[in-house]
């Protein structure tokens, strides 16, 4: 357990007594709590947090601490002995969605999330559930979801745990016994919000961003009283419509709208500029660090058209977070059209360069470019690719800290092949940084998306009040169906993990991964890097060179970040395991080597002989298919309207393995009335599956179940080579084959 001096401990039993005292709307228990083998949670407040090295046993905050580092002192697993590391305990969830969360953990209880924003608290030690708590997030708000059902964890503050609902509620929990506290609802519910990110405490007050940029909403932060769920302050990132919002922001918005075209579609779809991710907070210079991500839509020749460089989108922002008053930006992508947001994990430290220790921020967006700033004004230090195949600009101006973009890039009069895509070269998957090896080490990727202007195919050309509107054409992003193609386009996605030094700006080592979208990274006082992979793989590497010292199969892809704790002079690494998010959900099933999974906490500890249960393998079979009764324009006009408004979920080009169902499987597919009553009658919106007559007529519809059948039939005799024999097991055991020929 944690040991704390007398005094400060004295403050915080004070601090707790007061914090449970308060009350406000009541909810029902998620489930009976029972005693932990620590202590009751003790109070973690801003000293708590500040003073994290002094009981580096604890992981109280999403990044640990507020530099969010994510390096965690603790060296009783190390290099040496890694290789005796074992399965603890595990918990396997009942919610089928990806799993995205950072478990905090103190005075012995885990806390963490899953899908649907669900939280959950453990024994730290033995793995019992002292309680569940869920929001009971109606599934219909999936629709307003850009990247899955996700959370990425809770925020923890004097006996209080903090969530971020999908359905953009902030909700204040008893640590000890799981029951509600307060909820405040942050966002229009009218609107295409959600929150995914974990929120942040900083000075009693509790931060939470939202997101909904690619469906069209206007990006802000909020901080509330962490008491009483008051709003204290609010930032907004990009102009409104009113020349002034009565709010943190408004001296901010006198900057950031001469930068905007007072015409476009920023004006129906509100701009974007989404906090949905990424913050830090200096506790010395008292600055907050906030990651604002896209554009909404993301084309800025619809968006903007006069041009301009809309601020502050794709731009790293201090505020100071008692008031939320702006003190300074950098703008990673001005002007930014190609979903190039700079949401991606922010850390701070203190290092030298050119003989002068500096206090910086680093951050690795998803633009490509690895920068490094001084966190004190903003000032641009250093800039490079830290990913090679960048191609939509040839560098930084190290004078002026703007990118120089080649001339095709932004798509104006035909298609660019661009890389990174949206996805990015890094996503919200955390990278770490490691004071022993002073390298950050950083979940890169290489998935090109090829960006071109809006044609009439699928409504993708006008603004739509219900799904995506990005001003982008998503018809050329399909996957083919032919064999030879398909293995092309999978050479060409790749993923790896970087040491990266932030004062030469260069690589020292990498570990190259079977494609990309793999898990956050953890590193450790004893000389460790832990991450997860899209195959399943928890691996240990050295910190020093990338060997690999160990290696678990979690029998699912893992996209969370580990985290470790100690408890009684044992240490532990937890993470959670279960594929999801963005790119398993609209490319991942047709190009990675992945099953569905369980999805599950796994916690670590050396001798561990724990093991997972064996899953038997899953062979999909075709339903009695329909024959296909529409032309050919017509197929083509449905593969048109499904790219536009069905592949995000259901995956490109009709391919998916995952929990949301592979429609050219489904029995609901082979019927036509069945079919016309789930999407435009809505029949399955308690299931997630809302009504899309807003977007399609039924003769729309008709025609994308027509191309689903197309495919089908085509897969299914054997005229095209697409793989549909998958395995629920681990990935490098799943052998891939094309349906058998009659």
């Amino acid at each position: 357990m944690g040991k704390r001096n007398a005094a400060i401990a004295a403050v915080l039993v004070i601090g707790l007594a007061a914090g449970l005292t308060a009350c406000g709307p009541k909810a029902k228990p998620g489930g009976p709590p029972a005693e932990p083998s620590g202590t009751a949670p003790y109070v973690v407040d801003g000293a708590a947090i500040i003073n994290a090295d002094a009981n580096p046993g604890e992981w109280l905050s999403h990044g640990r601490t507020y530099n969010e580092q994510r390096y965690s002192p603790l060296d009783r697993i190390n290099a040496g002995n890694v290789a005796k590391l074992g399965l603890a305990w595990s918990f396997d969830l009942p919610e089928d969605r990806g799993v995205e969360a950072t478990p905090l953990m103190s005075e012995g209880v885990l806390y963490t999330t899953s899908s649907w924003s669900v939280v959950r608290a453990f024994d730290a030690k033995s793995g019992q559930l002292l309680w569940t708590y869920d929001p009971k997030v109606a599934k219909a708000t999936d629709i307003k979801a850009c990247c899955d059902a996700v959370n990425r964890g809770v925020a923890l503050w004097r006996g209080r745990v903090y969530v971020g609902t999908l359905d953009g509620r902030l909700e204040a929990i008893d640590a000890k016994s799981g029951k509600l506290a307060w909820s405040v609802v942050t966002v229009d519910q009218n609107k295409p919000y959600t929150i995914t990110g974990a929120p942040r405490v900083v000075k009693g007050k509790v931060l939470i961003g939202n997101g909904g940029a690619e469906l069209g909403v206007r990006g802000y932060l909020s901080a509330y009283d962490a008491e009483t769920g008051k709003l204290v302050w609010r930032f907004y990132t990009v102009p409104g419509l009113k020349p002034t919002d009565g709010a943190a922001s408004d001296k901010a918005m006198d900057i950031a709208r001469k930068t905007w075209d007072t015409d476009g579609e920023w004006k129906k779809t509100g701009g974007g500029g989404t906090v949905w991710d990424s913050m830090a907070y200096d506790p010395d210079l008292d600055l907050l660090y906030i990651g604002v991500g896209n554009g909404s839509p993301w084309n800025r020749e619809k968006r903007s058209p006069k041009g301009g460089d809309n601020l502050f989108l794709s731009s790293i922002v201090a505020l100071k977070p008692d008031t939320g008053e702006y003190v300074w930006h950098y703008q990673t992508t001005p002007g930014e059209s190609w979903d190039y947001t700079a949401t991606q994990h922010i850390i701070l430290a203190d290092i030298s360069i050119g003989g002068q220790v500096r206090k910086v921020l680093m951050q690795a967006p998803k633009n490509g470019f690895f920068y490094v700033l001084d966190r004190a004004t903003g000032r641009f230090i250093s800039g490079q690719k830290y990913v090679a195949a960048v191609n939509w600009a040839t560098g930084i101006d190290q004078a002026s800290g703007r990118p120089i973009e080649t001339p095709e890039a932004r798509y104006k009069t035909a298609m660019h092949l661009s890389n990174p895509g949206p996805l990015g070269a890094h996503n919200w998957q955390p990278m770490a940084f490691s004071p022993r090896t002073g390298l950050v080490y950083i979940p890169t990727q290489e998935i090109p998306f090829p960006y071109m202007q809006p044609g009439k195919a699928g409504g993708a050309d006008r603004y739509r009040p219900q799904g995506w509107n990005v001003g982008v054409d998503f018809l050329a992003a399909g996957l083919p169906d032919d064999k030879a193609t398909l293995t092309a386009i999978k050479a060409s996605l790749k993923g790896r993990l970087v040491a990266w030094d932030p004062v030469t700006q260069t690589e020292k080592w990498a570990v190259n991964y079977d494609g990309p979208w793999n898990g956050g990274v953890l590193a450790t006082g004893g000389g460790l890097i832990f991450q997860g992979s899209a195959t399943g793989e928890l691996a240990a590497y050295d910190a020093a060179t990338g060997k690999k010292l160990w290696a678990f199969q979690a029998q699912t892809g893992i996209v969370a970040p580990p985290m470790t704790y100690e408890i009684d002079g044992e240490q532990y690494v937890a993470v959670m395991a279960g594929f999801g998010g963005g790119f398993a959900t609209s490319a991942g099933a047709g190009v990675n080597p992945i099953s569905n999974g369980q999805r599950r906490l796994l916690v670590f500890k050396l001798g561990g002989k724990g093991v997972l249960p064996v899953i038997p393998a899953t062979v999909k079979t075709w339903p009695d298919l329909p024959p296909v009764t529409a032309t050919q324009a017509q197929i083509d006009s449905g593969m048109a309207y499904y790219s536009a408004n069905c592949g995000v979920c259901h995956g490109a080009s009709g391919v998916s393995n995952f929990s949301i169902p592979d429609l050219r499987y489904s029995l609901v597919t082979t019927n036509a009335a069945v079919w016309q009553g789930v999407v435009i009658g809505g029949d399955r919106a308690e299931g997630g599956m809302v009504s899309f007559k807003a977007l399609l007529k039924p003769a729309d519809a008709e025609n994308i179940r027509q191309y689903l059948l197309n495919l089908a039939h085509r897969q299914k005799d054997g005229t095209a080579d697409r793989p549909i024999v998958v395995a629920d097991k681990p990935a490098s055991t799943v052998k891939m084959k094309p349906a058998a020929k009659k």
